[in-house]
């Protein structure tokens, strides 16, 4: 497959949504890219910035604590997708802090058993949830 294919394949695969650089080479990769071309393709978009790990990381990360994710998820997510453990720290450090997060969870839940289950299985560290629910307004 000629680079500039790579390069189309590659774009094909972020017109829906961004992707970090691991998972667009194990997409290419899938599409029968071969090594090099593979390479110069993730270059090419590197070069340009269609393609930032450290974007991708703090845009996935503020989109995961929106939907009530605590740090442990965010971090099993961003690694699963190949962000490098740097990037994946630099992200959840520019999210507002855990605590906060989960006392919003507990403001609109309320504070319940439950609602300590659901932070826990969110991915919520047990000092935030035990903050959060037993915290006095």
């Amino acid at each position: 497959m000629a680079d500039s294919d790579a390069v189309e394949t590659a774009l094909r695969a972020l017109r829906l949504r961004d992707r970090s650089v691991a998972e667009l080479a194990a997409r290419l990769e899938e599409r029968g890219v071969g090594e090099d071309e593979r390479r110069d393709a993730l270059a090419t978009l590197e070069r340009i910035g269609y393609l930032d790990d450290a974007r991708f990381a703090r845009t996935r990360a503020e989109q995961l604590a929106a939907r009530a994710a605590g740090d442990a998820l965010i971090r099993h997510d961003l690694e699963g997708r190949g962000i490098d453990p740097d990037q994946v720290a630099g992200a959840l450090e520019a999210l507002e802090p855990e605590r906060e997060r989960a006392r919003r969870v507990v403001a609109s839940r309320g504070r319940t058993p439950k609602t300590a289950r659901y932070l826990a299985s969110r991915g919520f560290s047990p000092d935030a949830v035990e903050a959060a629910v037993a915290a006095d307004d």
